[in-house]
């Protein structure tokens, strides 16, 4: 049977997902994404990376707001089947969610109910989570609290970090969402309720929490590195300039927190040191350590901060 599809999505992340319907036999119908916005410069608009897919495969886009209630007529007249949504960036009205024999559903990076929210993949990386997954989920009144059909896992070693954690998981998202598609049309899945009890919430990062504190244990700030890599970036003060690390990894030595131990920017925490690999200064690429104290010299005892 095939599908009338409307899909929802803004980021890279979501590309996959709606490759595979694109792929599929089943038909895309329309897609809403976030609207274009100015870039950094303020000069160009910038579209998203749905939109600029969409558009390359001749798929109609909107971006109006989900709450205008023009769009809501707008929308009912597309009468789909299913709507599809990978992280699109909007809360969906209830006016939408109520309307008869229409099912929402979710791609949600977490092995709900764990990290319902906005950043799964960075809460899970900093917990110090072995593991996450996809779930597919019916999206309800409430934030990532429907049941779900679905659930794959995918292993997070100490050197994953939130960019190549993203990468796979939006591939296995959109695995996951065919065979979920597959189990409704042929009514053999099931939507699993969720247990409340066992939720936590991956509330949006704030700019404050990027700063490294080198009064934490060399794990934990490994930890960090690892969750903001590539964006936005685990960052100190050098020579007035932020400096973001992107690979690091634990040493066994000791000093007084952030104090420089030697001449390879081996760091002082609270517990251990971090050797720090690759790093990039502000408005630069990302480069290894080595070649940034070509230019830069780092002396040994400075305190970083």
């Amino acid at each position: 049977m095939s599908l009338k599809i409307v899909f929802m999505g803004t980021p890279e992340f979501s590309i996959p997902s709606l490759e595979k319907l694109i792929n599929s036999n089943h038909k895309i119908v329309c897609v809403y994404t976030q609207p274009s916005k100015k870039s950094s410069r303020g000069q160009k608009v910038k579209k998203t990376p749905v939109h600029i897919f969409s558009e390359k495969k001749g798929i109609k886009v909107r971006t109006s707001k989900l709450k205008d209630e023009n769009e809501l007529i707008k929308f009912k007249d597309l009468k789909p089947d299913l709507v599809v949504v990978v992280a699109f960036g909007q809360i969906i009205p209830n006016s939408y969610l109520q309307i008869p024999n229409l099912i929402f559903l979710n791609v949600h990076a977490s092995l709900l109910p764990k990290w319902r929210g906005a950043a799964p993949l960075e809460r899970a990386i900093l917990n110090g989570d072995k593991e996450t997954g996809i779930s597919i989920m019916k999206i309800e009144n409430k934030l990532d609290t429907g049941p779900y059909i679905m659930q794959t896992r995918i292993k997070i070693d100490s050197e994953t970090n939130s960019g190549e954690l993203k990468e796979k998981l939006s591939i296995l998202g959109a695995k996951t969402l065919i065979q979920s598609i597959d189990l409704i049309l042929s009514k053999e899945g099931n939507f699993i309720d969720q247990n409340d009890k066992e939720a936590s919430y991956a509330k949006k990062i704030e700019k404050e929490e990027t700063k490294i504190n080198w009064q934490e244990d060399a794990e934990k700030i490994i930890l960090k590195i690892n969750a903001f890599s590539p964006k936005p970036g685990a960052w100190f003060y050098f020579d007035k300039l932020r400096i973001k690390i992107h690979k690091a990894k634990i040493v066994n030595l000791s000093g007084k927190p952030g104090t420089v131990l030697d001449d390879q920017l081996t760091v002082a925490t609270k517990k251990n040191a971090i050797k720090i690999l690759k790093l990039q200064k502000e408005g630069k690429n990302i480069i290894d350590a080595a070649d940034f104290l070509k230019g830069n010299k780092v002396n040994k005892n400075v305190i970083l901060n």
